[in-house]
C-alpha cells in the first residue's frame, strides 16, 4: 500500500489545532479544569497532532526548526500511556503557550508543500 501523502497530516493538525482552539476559546484554567469533557477533547486533540506528526518527513520538519518536533510526537504517547503523570496545568500550558507557535509552522509548512513533492526524501 502507497504511503499516505504527508501533506494531509497537516491537514489533520490544522484541523486538531482549530477545534482546540474553538472549545478553548473564551476559557480559562479553571474552567477546562471543571469541564471533563473539554479537557478530555483537548488530550484527544493533541493526541491527534502528535501521531499526525509522526508522518512529516524530516526534511519537511527540518524547514521548522523552531518546533520541537520530538516533544510534539512524545506527547501523544504520554498521553496514551501516562496520562496520570500529566497535569492539568501542564496540558493547559500547551494549549496556551505551544500550540498557537505550532499553528504558525504547520500553516508555514502546508503553504510551502505546494513547491515540495508529496513524497520528499530527506535531501531537501
Amino acid at each position: 500500500m502507497a504511503r499516505r501523502d504527508y501533506r494531509h497530516a497537516l491537514d489533520d493538525m490544522l484541523a486538531a489545532l482549530d477545534g482546540i482552539a474553538q472549545a478553548t476559546a473564551g476559557q480559562d484554567f479553571d474552567a477546562f479544569c471543571r469541564n471533563w469533557l473539554l479537557k478530555h477533547g483537548v488530550e484527544q486533540g493533541i493526541e491527534i497532532i502528535s501521531e499526525a506528526s509522526r508522518a512529516l518527513p524530516d526534511c519537511v520538519k527540518a524547514l521548522r526548526p523552531e518546533i520541537p518536533w520530538h516533544q510534539v510526537r512524545a506527547i501523544g504517547n504520554i498521553l496514551r500511556h501516562e496520562y496520570h503523570g500529566l497535569s492539568a496545568r501542564t496540558l493547559w500550558n500547551v494549549v496556551v503557550d505551544e500550540l498557537p507557535r505550532l499553528r504558525i509552522a504547520v500553516e508555514a509548512l502546508q503553504a510551502q508543500a505546494s513547491d515540495l513533492p508529496s513524497d520528499p526524501v530527506d535531501t531537501i
